[in-house]
């Protein structure tokens, strides 16, 4: 993401200008705007002239830079783009003023967006713009007969491909070497910044052996983790040891994997953990939290006033915030974000266990 300028505005709020470089800085995108925000960027809207001379096609499709008064977001993952709808503010057209509109904002697109700016809001903000330097990972998870791809994005997993084969030796060799092949083939045309590649036995340093031998200048790329299993079974242990960690720092995914696993770990023992919007308003008010872990589609719900849980979640944040802890947004396409949702979408690992 790169931020290209920041400056106030009437009302206290503040117009930030961005482009955002990644399908993953849409999906940072698609939790920082609400309901109420002012976006602009350019776009083409359909627009039907009073002319005799012109046929009834619905319009004719003109360029122009709106303001969106937003009313809803949604991030499309598989289309590459973030649709911010509402109705327009601003316009070069004059007719075209409050009319409803979908921007459709694209990776490398400049949009501005308008608005009173919480904390964690600039706070993810800025997460974005610093990872726009780290490293893309695969991870490989490579055993007799099967092999899965899987790209870390900070939205959370996505398989990128799974490959089978003929296990054994001897005469089948030459099938087991097809297996490596395609996951080989594979992996070079992701252009990863770095390989994790796992699994249980020796299978992969085989296929390592082959990597080095037909790809070479994928092998420098690559660590291997031992694994106990493959495909997502096999993704989970790679983050809970860490090896994301080692070749991309700060990474997303690997500090929820932790919290969420800590926070389990606390509530397994009766120990130093509140889930469930009650308790964990009731640690915040005996300044108890650590670290809030909020699910972003709850705290979005939430925000827009859609939401059950009756408690003002700004306030819960900013004063977590104001006693010294600190606050982490899961994200609901990666299972750490399930297993809060399943604890109620808020949770807390606390300072000190409260009875």
């Amino acid at each position: 993401m790169q931020l290209k300028e920041r400056r106030q505005v009437e009302g206290g709020g503040e117009r930030i200008t961005l482009v955002p470089e990644s399908l993953d800085d849409l999906w940072h995108l698609a939790y920082v705007l609400e309901p109420g925000d002012l976006v602009a960027g350019d776009t083409h809207r359909r627009i039907q002239r009073n002319d005799d001379q012109m046929r009834d096609t619905g319009g004719e499709r003109e360029h122009m830079h709106v303001t969106i008064d937003v009313e809803d977001v949604e991030f499309h993952k598989f289309s590459n783009r973030l649709r911010v709808s509402g109705t327009i503010a601003d316009c070069s057209r004059e007719d075209q003023l409050g009319l409803h509109h979908t921007l459709n904002v694209e990776e490398r697109e400049e949009i501005e967006v308008e608005k009173h700016w919480k904390p964690d809001q600039l706070e993810r903000l800025n997460e974005a713009v610093e990872a726009t330097d780290q490293p893309d990972v695969a991870i490989a998870t490579v055993e007799e007969g099967e092999a899965y791809i899987h790209v870390v994005q900070q939205y959370g997993i996505d398989e990128y491909g799974s490959f089978t084969g003929t296990t054994g030796k001897g005469e089948y060799a030459r099938s087991r070497e097809e297996l490596f092949e395609d996951v080989a083939s594979a992996l070079s045309h992701l252009d990863a910044d770095a390989i994790i590649l796992a699994g249980p036995g020796f299978t992969k340093q085989d296929a390592l052996d082959y990597i080095q031998e037909e790809y070479r200048s994928l092998a420098d790329k690559i660590t291997t983790v031992d694994t106990s299993a493959v495909g997502g079974r096999g993704v989970h242990e790679v983050l809970k040891r860490g090896a994301v960690e080692d070749v991309q720092e700060e990474t997303r995914i690997a500090e929820e994997s932790e919290l969420i696993d800590e926070l389990t770990d606390q509530i397994a023992t009766d120990g130093k953990a509140a889930y469930g919007i009650e308790e964990v308003e009731k640690a915040v008010e005996f300044g108890a939290v650590e670290t809030l872990l909020i699910l972003d589609e709850r705290l979005r719900k939430e925000r827009a006033g859609e939401g059950d849980w009756g408690v003002d979640v700004n306030d819960l944040v900013t004063q977590v915030e104001q006693q010294g802890g600190d606050v982490t947004v899961f994200s609901h396409e990666f299972a750490p974000g399930e297993q809060l949702r399943n604890l109620g979408g808020v949770a807390a690992v606390l300072r000190y266990r409260m009875e």
